[in-house]
């Protein structure tokens, strides 16, 4: 059930849209009649000048008038061009998450009320900001360690956005209930399950103990490989508003002049991060998905430090064979297998016809055996898979999606490096080491072991599946000889749901209309 101020800041969307041109730029093409109606409309409420900037700009200021939430939501967005098509997709992605500071003062209230100790206590020293985003802003600090100071970066949850973010998020449940009803060819894209990802995605980024066990995680993941790593966390002084970590002095991997200055070999830093990115998915199932030059550093060893987790990105084991496969098909040529592959994962509906995806797939595949191998992307190979896919009613899989949004930018990063890069070449150890031990003989011998495993827990489970079952089907019995039965209370609780229901439909409605007779008599 939504509230009249839903369906407030649902027109205040509407109209900060309009007015910045955001509307107008939406491709006309694969609107239906009723929202190219509306398009024209809107054009009617664009400032006089949103016309001649480009549409990143128009986007861009938008999201800035909307607020903090916004700037979130459309990052999150930009990783979704199966929702908001790929131009759309790509003008987001320039989207800075840069928000000016909030005061010294409700930092230190903010760490003290998450960590129950005074500031005095946990800190020797704690400076002012020096960097500050939607959701969070970041302080160097100095701690005491077995009597020597430590500099440490804390990172301090803004205060009120889980509640503005809450509110807002409402908005765009109805938007997403809205474009499945009245938009049917859309609900392949499944816009309710995409905005419950984004709350549940938006959630563990403004818990900071998620954010620190991410840290820690991908640490133990990467405790031995070369030429990676992140900053270790300081359990002791972080709790849900707050996360404490090591100091990173090193160099942003943006300042290539400045890489170049210190003496590092470019060439291995763009090698270290496409391969240690590939580990991480293929290996670990578990990859930092905001992996942009603002948070990868240098430090003095050479060591790439990767820093702000707030964003995380899983695959299970099918998705990691999945995904291994289609490259091997790839490179291989065996197309047949690529098709394959989307079907026995289940992500192509069977009714359509394997030899006709091969085909299409054959259409991405050759044209990359012509270039020159540097010339050639991963990422844009993945984007073309999805866009090919989409012809065939394949389901949108978010996990995959985030995967190729943030392989695009590793890629982006490596080639910044050294605009030669071969993609391939860097990637053949990790990819064909992979391949080899989950797609060779190693691979059944893992599947018969997980199976066993499998099959030990349904023998631990079995006494209980048993029970449930005999109960279920007792109450079947009953309720196909006696029907449903609903005790008084329940039908009282049904009766006044319905009737605040009806109240708050009639009252949204007229608060519709009261707001659309104000801009008709603004614009007269």
């Amino acid at each position: 059930m939504n509230s009249p101020a839903t369906y407030l800041r649902l027109l205040r969307i509407g109209w900060v849209l309009a007015r910045e041109g955001v509307i107008t730029a939406i491709p006309p093409e694969n609107l239906p009649p009723m929202a190219r109606l509306f398009q024209r409309a809107a054009g009617l409420l664009e400032r006089r000048h949103a016309q001649f900037e480009v549409r990143a700009d128009r986007l861009s200021r938008a999201i800035g008038r909307l607020g903090p939430s916004y700037v979130k939501i459309g990052q999150f967005l930009a990783t979704r061009p199966d929702v908001v098509g790929a131009e759309f997709a790509a003008d987001l992605a320039f989207l800075q998450d840069r928000m000016s500071t909030f005061p010294i003062s409700e930092a230190r209230a903010s760490i003290e009320g998450s960590l129950g100790r005074p500031m005095d206590a946990l800190f020797v020293r704690f400076e002012d900001p020096i960097a500050a985003a939607s959701i969070a802003q970041v302080h160097p600090a100095m701690v005491e360690r077995n009597g020597q100071l430590e500099k440490v970066a804390v990172k301090v949850v803004r205060p009120g956005v889980r509640q503005r973010f809450a509110h807002d998020l409402q908005a765009m449940y109805l938007v997403a209930r809205m474009q499945e009803r009245f938009l049917p060819h859309t609900r392949r894209l499944r816009p309710v399950e995409v905005t419950k990802t984004l709350e549940q995605t938006t959630k563990v980024e403004m818990d900071l103990r998620l954010e620190a066990a991410a840290l820690s995680e991908i640490a133990e993941n990467t405790a031995q490989d070369e030429g990676f790593r992140v900053p270790k966390v300081d359990w002791e002084r972080t709790g849900r508003d707050v996360v404490t970590m090591e100091w990173i002095d090193g160099t942003r991997m943006a300042d290539i002049e400045a890489l170049r200055a210190a003496g590092h070999d470019l060439n291995r830093l763009a090698e270290t991060l496409i391969q240690s990115f590939l580990r991480h998915t293929l290996r670990d199932g578990f990859f930092h998905a905001d992996m942009h030059q603002g948070n990868l550093l240098v430090d003095r060893q050479g060591m790439i430090v990767a820093v702000d987790f707030g964003i995380v990105g899983r695959l299970g084991k099918k998705e990691r064979r999945f995904l291994a496969e289609i490259l091997f098909g790839f490179i291989t040529r065996d197309y047949r297998r690529v098709a394959d592959v989307h079907f026995e994962a289940g992500y192509v509906p069977a009714h359509h016809d394997v030899a006709s995806f091969a085909q299409a797939i054959r259409a991405i595949g050759e044209p990359i055996h012509g270039q020159p191998a540097e010339t050639i992307s991963m990422a844009k190979l993945l984007t073309l898979l999805f866009e090919v896919t989409e012809l065939f009613d394949m389901e949108t899989r978010p996990e995959l999606v985030m995967l190729q949004k943030t392989m695009v930018v590793v890629e982006g990063v490596s080639r910044s490096l050294n605009p030669r890069f071969n993609m391939w070449k860097a990637s053949e150890p990790v990819v064909g080491a992979w391949i080899r031990d989950n797609l060779g003989p190693k691979r059944i011998a893992v599947d018969l072991r997980d199976g066993l495993h499998a099959a030990l827990r349904f023998a631990e489970a079995a006494p209980d599946i048993v029970a449930k079952s005999e109960r279920f089907s007792r109450d079947l019995t009953d309720m196909a000889e006696h029907g449903l039965k609903f005790d008084s209370a329940t039908a009282e609780a049904i009766g006044r749901a319905e009737a605040r229901h009806s109240r708050s439909g009639r009252l949204a409605l007229w608060v519709i209309a009261l707001c659309l007779v104000v801009i008709t008599w603004h614009l007269l």
